[in-house]
């Protein structure tokens, strides 16, 4: 013990890597427990930044065993192409564990997701065409392959023919593009296969005998919770579970063996892709927080969409997740305003509205109704302590923590590692 998730609260960007940072050297094991590299993160070390799709951001810090588990889709070349990176720059990957139980993107699905995008022409859903909805797509309906079945030939042969029979048809007749050949996507699997042997672990029995041990692992989730494919804002979401319950599933980790759950939040919004998003900002202040808060996509590089703080979210967050510390990020970018406008609640047809709605449709026509709040033009980056803070930022910080439903225990100032002030230890209180 300690098992500490580690869950973006809004659309993700929020900077999760920052809080797997702040644990730093009192982390053992840091896990991947959903999505792909549709993920990002960028970590700044020092006069280093890197940036990271597929693996854990756990892996840039020394002694740290990082796992790819079982509820994440791994596009191999991807993975290797980022080791291959990490390892040119000084970065220990040696210790990495890749569940065997993972399944696998290849190129079929890679393929079926940028064409099946484009034919959705205005109903698009802004996906990374990186193949994630495919591969998760093909478990679910039980032909995907799993990292296990690189090591059997026949079989893994036997799951691509079984594969491919529909989605040929899908790809000549509907999408008018070639058909994929069986050998040509097991011949390119099985180039990978004595590479990732030693990897290949059962995951969720080493995760399980660490906690036992008493060791520290952190389960770190990609996307957010408002991607999440059941609790986000369907169909404008990721493939998978990016709430803490599917840390549980997504590591074969029972629930009751997480002792923390930290949410991370910006001190504002931003999303990538289509989608309601009730705070977006078409204005000056939008690209006031897009330039300030070099607010692209870490894996696409996209601009992200960005808006002021939603409450309701950070509310609605805290409680699908069980929350039991907020991190907040990004405080540094709203230096230099004159007044911050936090949303509070909705107005919906007339109606006030204080929670997120159910109904999708409702959370589309919510119009934002904002509380005012003092700004600061102080330069925060090198506050360490709350006491550093101007007044008006202090002030900020505590107004959302009231409204958020969690305590706030950290709060970001800048890009670098250390910029940050600890309110409460995300392990010992």
């Amino acid at each position: 013990m300690p098992g500490i998730v580690i869950i973006g609260a809004q659309w993700g960007d929020e900077g999760k890597g920052k809080a797997t940072d702040l644990l730093g050297s009192r982390i053992d094991y840091v896990v991947k427990f959903n999505g792909g590299n549709n993920a990002g993160h960028t970590v700044v070390v020092g006069d280093e930044k890197y940036a990271l799709h597929l693996l854990p951001s756990g892996i840039l810090t020394e002694g740290v065993v990082p796992v790819i588990a079982n509820g994440v889709v791994i596009d191999i070349e991807v993975l290797f192409d980022e080791l291959t990176a990490l390892s040119a720059r000084g970065v220990d990957v040696s210790k990495l564990v890749v569940s065997a139980n993972a399944h696998i993107i290849t190129h079929y699905h890679r393929t079926l997701d940028k064409v099946t995008e484009r034919f959705l022409g205005k109903r698009q859903i802004g996906t990374t065409g990186r193949g994630i909805g495919p591969a998760y797509a093909d478990k679910i309906n039980r032909v995907g392959i799993r990292i296990q079945d690189l090591f059997d030939e026949n079989i893994l042969r036997q799951k691509v023919e079984g594969a491919l029979h529909q989605k040929n048809h899908l790809l000549v007749k509907i999408y008018n593009r070639r058909a994929i050949e069986v050998e040509e996507v097991v011949a390119e699997l099985l180039r990978y296969a004595e590479r990732l042997r030693p990897m290949v672990a059962d995951t969720g029995m080493l995760l399980n005998r660490a906690l036992d041990d008493g060791k520290i692992v952190v389960f770190e989730g990609g996307q957010a919770t408002m991607l999440d494919v059941d609790h986000g804002t369907y169909p404008f979401v990721t493939s998978s579970n990016s709430t803490s319950g599917g840390a549980a599933t997504g590591s074969g980790v029972a629930p009751n063996r997480f002792d923390r759950i930290i949410g991370i939040v910006k001190a504002y919004t931003t999303r990538v892709g289509a989608g309601p998003f009730p705070t977006e900002l078409h204005d000056e202040s939008g690209e006031f927080l897009r330039s300030k808060g070099f607010e692209f996509g870490t894996t696409t590089g996209r601009p992200r969409r960005t808006g002021w703080y939603d409450a309701p979210i950070a509310r609605y967050s805290a409680r699908i997740n069980g929350v039991t510390d907020f991190v907040m990020t990004k405080l540094d970018v709203l230096s230099g305003l004159e007044t911050v406008p936090v949303c509070v609640a909705y107005d919906i047809d007339g109606v006030r509205v204080d929670e997120v709605p159910v109904s999708q449709s409702d959370f589309h026509h919510a119009v934002p109704i904002y509380e005012n709040f003092p700004g600061w033009s102080e330069d925060i980056t090198g506050a360490r302590e709350f006491d550093d803070l101007p007044e008006n930022a202090r002030d900020y910080v505590l107004a959302i923590e009231a409204m958020s439903g969690c305590r706030i225990s950290a709060i970001g100032v800048g890009p670098d590692r250390e910029a940050i002030i600890v309110r409460h230890d995300l392990i010992d209180s």
